[in-house]
């Protein structure tokens, strides 16, 4: 079983909240995107810039090693989808994907292509004059005057449009937790090992897996640069980066 986080996107252009260098970002919690207008404008305006690069972004050596490695399930923390795009068989993806977008009144899902094309044709020339700006974790930007930007509502109903994933202040939905946590305790017993790669589990949503297997009996092998949050649970720990580690694994398990 395989847990992976932002870092195994660094090598695709992605950059990560934690890993070693990296300046502090927090992103925008749920309770501030829901206060009010002004703060969906400013998430919007910035992931308008964001994603329009995010979506560009190639799986790298270690998505392809992972789906190689035929894992009975693989868990995410990324909403990227490089993983669905490497072709990883049995994936759960933990806070959901940014290529879609859900209204918080109706909860209607639609493409993120469809709003990006929208906020495109309500905005024109805001891409082109932001084209400069930093690229931040999550499709996020580095731009403070998001004055002007029009935000487009649900189609449907009326109401206010939120990407489908679980932001800072959110809870993970149950059933994909209730789905891991079945996944960990089937390892027990068996000879299976809980693999973390590239994440540096700060937060609950991913620790608590490694939490389960530790007290399982459940071997954990993290495989991430730095130190992580789960390293006193864990069996083994490397110091290395996935896009080099992974795929010398899935060699010689002949993946």
């Amino acid at each position: 079983m395989v847990l992976t986080g932002a870092g195994l996107s660094t090598d695709s252009g992605i950059p990560d909240y934690r890993g070693p260098g990296a300046p502090a970002r927090m992103p925008m919690t749920y309770q501030e995107f829901v206060a009010g207008p002004e703060p969906q404008q400013r998430y919007w305006a910035r992931s308008h810039l964001g994603w329009s690069r995010m979506r560009q972004a190639e799986p790298n050596a270690g998505h392809r090693a992972v789906a190689a490695l035929g894992a009975e399930l693989v868990i995410t923390q990324n909403v990227d989808g490089l993983h669905e795009a490497a072709g990883t068989p049995r994936l759960v993806a933990l806070h959901g994907r940014i290529a879609e977008v859900v209204c918080l009144s109706c909860r209607r899902t639609t493409p993120r292509a469809a709003l990006q094309q929208r906020l495109a044709d309500l905005n024109p020339g805001w891409a082109e004059r932001h084209a400069s700006v930093e690229v931040r974790p999550d499709g996020d930007v580095a731009l403070e005057d998001t004055d002007g930007f029009v935000v487009p509502a649900c189609e449907a109903c009326g109401g206010v449009l939120k990407p489908d994933v679980v932001f800072f202040g959110e809870n993970v939905p149950a059933p994909r937790v209730e789905r891991c946590y079945a996944a960990v305790d089937a390892l027990a017993g068996t000879g299976g090992t809980l693999l973390v790669a590239g994440s540096s589990l700060t937060v609950m949503s991913g620790l608590r897996f490694v939490k389960r297997a530790a007290k399982l009996g459940v071997p954990v092998v993290i495989v991430n640069r730095g130190s992580t949050r789960g390293d006193d649970l864990a069996t083994y720990t490397v110091d290395a980066g996935t896009s080099e580690w992974l795929p010398a694994l899935a060699a010689r398990r002949g993946g």
